[in-house]
């Protein structure tokens, strides 16, 4: 009889190199499923709802949110897009384990879980619920976890506060569309707090969650004055490194929500603050604003080191130009914030709550810093304790203010008085804009400065539901486009009187591991086999030797294993445990140790090469290079085999940590 093997693709998880050459897959290690499945218990049937994808407290991380309508166990599961085949998750799939409680303003559950060890520079999807009831997929992508970004910035939604909620859904959703198709890499959103009219009408909330964007985006919410009186933000809004402590919340313990918190992405450290808290309570303990600047004196003192930026985000608008300009609440916090501000070093403060877009002049310890410094200056140069503070306008055209006339109370760190190069302005803005059409406010984090803009997102035409309810509108689509610039400047950190010097450090390349056959992949022949000791046939060969390179800088552990099927003749076949083999090294390289010999079952009643089988491997620490690896085929049967001309398949497997 003629006895051969040969090699092909036997399955989806090998990939073809040569043609009739199997090419085993390469398992890289700290792979998303590793160690992290859990099984899921039996769910009944939970509808999902208001799922947001908010950010982590850092770039590797996300943290989602929603709603489900049985208090059930419940999980985030996660893999790489590209493993997803047919809609189906992969078994390899890592899951996060939800925590939550029951609603407070409406019926049902709300559940939180955090995704962490996510991997730059690739694109993921999620679900969540349990088996039997997910929601469905949504997709994120991580970008580079060094280097420039940009993220967006968001002024009051207010779903709900034009009267008509589904005008002001309306306009929102335009907003994030345009805003993140005009800037597709943008890696984070940050929110200016107001996402709805009424803290506990679910409705307006379901609205404000409707984009798609916010299961795409990460969001950095901030709490409003209309978010509170209830618990609804926060049981859409988990958010890390959040100090719930009391004296950051203001009203019935019952109904508070939010908190204090912060985060890293990237250069940014980001600190967030319930601003609705501003006063001491009445039991004269440290509460309000004196705890507010107590948390983010204790978070930079701690973390400030850890980024190239300090930007402060919350609601209420120290230094706008309308409606709430002369707020004495705000008023408290000009006195309260700005030299502690100006003396930890923050370089820009992200506000709302005015509806008018503003942007200030280099403020430092409550004045403006550099008197020459022009209005709408393109470029700026804050000295030391200079901030940059910023207001939002509407992002969903729901309500604008109007700008105010300065009054005449000086510019002193309590003056609302006129700006003497441009007394139509307050004295502390260098630009303010409100035309009744909605917009946002890009930044680019840059290494050596931050670029700002404040773009609009709309003209007067709907979606703009204050101007479709009879406000007037003063922007021109012609002359004033979607996606035209309402304000842009540079602002540049300061070096003092020596010069910076900065260079940019790449990731070194990883290198990479692989395998081939070398040189041409021929049928491995083993001839015609000769009668053994009256009792067996037995035939010898040699596979084809393979190439291994390993240029990892990682030195992991890497192995090379095979085995084979059933040898067949059409009808025929005979089992592969009948092969065995003698591995060898024919020049060494990349740490590779020749695996052990396998005998064919007929000698030790094993199973031969029918399961896998080293035929090399190195350990950690390996050095780098390549070897070229063979072995000797042993192939003993029973004489009472049927004759023919049999084949099958020698798979070959790659694994790597």
């Amino acid at each position: 009889m003629t006895l051969s093997t040969s090699t092909r693709a036997p399955g989806l998880v090998r990939r073809r190199l040569v043609a009739g050459v199997v090419a085993g897959f390469l398992g890289m290690g700290g792979a998303l499923g590793s160690g992290l499945m859990t099984t899921a218990s039996a769910a009944e049937s939970t509808a999902i709802t208001g799922v947001v994808l908010g950010v982590g407290a850092n770039e590797t991380q996300r943290i989602v949110t929603w709603y489900s309508s049985a208090d059930t166990a419940q999980k985030i599961q996660l893999a790489p897009t590209a493993e997803i085949v047919n809609g189906e998750f992969p078994a390899s799939a890592v899951s996060f384990e939800a925590v939550g409680a029951a609603n407070t303003s409406t019926t049902g559950f709300n559940r939180h879980a955090t995704i962490s060890d996510l991997r730059e520079n690739t694109t993921y999807s999620y679900r969540v619920g349990a088996e039997g009831s997910w929601s469905p997929a949504y997709s994120f992508k991580t970008r580079s976890f060094e280097g420039d970004y940009d993220f967006l910035f968001f002024g009051d939604p207010q779903i709900g506060a034009s009267g008509d909620r589904l005008k002001d859904q309306a306009g929102w959703a335009e907003t994030l569309k345009v805003a993140t198709a005009a800037n597709p890499n943008t890696e984070l959103l940050v929110s200016a707090g107001d996402h709805v009219e009424s803290a506990n009408d679910e409705s307006q909330w379901d609205s404000f969650l409707a984009p798609d964007q916010l299961r795409q985006y990460p969001l950095g919410a901030t709490i409003g004055n209309h978010d509170v009186g209830g618990k609804s933000w926060e049981q859409h809004h988990f958010t890390p490194n959040t100090d719930r402590s009391a004296q950051y919340y203001t009203g019935d313990q019952a109904t508070r929500s939010g908190g204090d918190f912060w985060y890293i992405y990237k250069d940014v450290l980001f600190i967030d603050l319930n601003s609705n808290s501003y006063v001491n309570p009445a039991d004269g303990s440290a509460g309000g604003d004196a705890a507010h600047v107590s948390y983010v004196t204790d978070v930079v003192n701690k973390h400030g080191n850890e980024a190239k930026w300090k930007v402060l985000v919350y609601h209420h608008s120290i230094y706008s130009a309308a409606t709430h300009s002369t707020d004495g609440d705000n008023a408290n916090r000009r006195k309260d914030f700005t030299t502690a501000f100006s003396d930890l070093g923050i370089d820009m403060v992200l506000q709302g709550h005015d509806h008018v877009y503003t942007r200030s002049y280099s403020i430092k310890n409550g004045q403006k810093e550099n008197p020459a410094e022009q209005p709408g200056a393109a470029d700026v140069f804050p000295g030391p304790g200079g901030v940059i503070y910023v207001t939002a306008n509407s992002a969903s055209g729901s309500k604008y203010y109007d700008i105010k006339k300065p009054g005449t109370t000086g510019t002193g760190p309590a003056g609302l008085g006129p700006d003497p190069l441009n007394p139509s302005n307050y004295w502390f803005n260098s630009v303010e804009n409100q035309e009744h059409v909605r917009s946002y406010v890009k930044v680019s984090v840059k290494a050596d400065k931050l670029v700002l803009e404040n773009l609009r997102s709309g003209t007067c035409a709907a979606p703009n539901a204050s101007v479709e309810n009879g406000s007037s509108c003063t922007n021109t689509a012609d002359g004033q486009p979607v996606g035209s610039i309402v304000d842009s400047t540079t602002i540049h950190p300061y070096h003092g009187d020596g010069q910076a010097i900065q260079v940019n450090v790449p990731n070194p390349a990883p290198g990479e591991f692989g395998w081939t056959i070398d040189g041409y992949n021929g049928l491995v022949n083993l001839g015609t086999a000769q009668e053994r000791n009256g009792t067996s046939f037995g035939a010898t060969g040699k596979i084809n030797p393979l190439l291994v390179t390993d240029s990892r800088r990682s030195l992991a552990p890497w192995s090379i294993s095979a085995n084979v099927g059933d040898f067949q003749d059409a009808d025929k076949k005979f089992s592969g445990s009948y092969l065995g083999w003698t591995p060898y090294v024919l020049d060494g390289g990349a740490g590779a140790e020749a695996g052990a010999p396998v005998l064919s079952s007929f000698d030790d009643q094993g199973k031969g090469l029918s399961v896998s089988s080293g035929l090399a491997a190195a350990v950690q620490g390996h050095p780098r290079g390549g070897a070229r690896l063979g072995a000797d085929l042993d192939l003993k049967i029973p004489d009472s085999i049927a004759m023919g001309s049999y084949r099958t398949t020698l798979t070959i497997t790659a694994l790597s940590s």
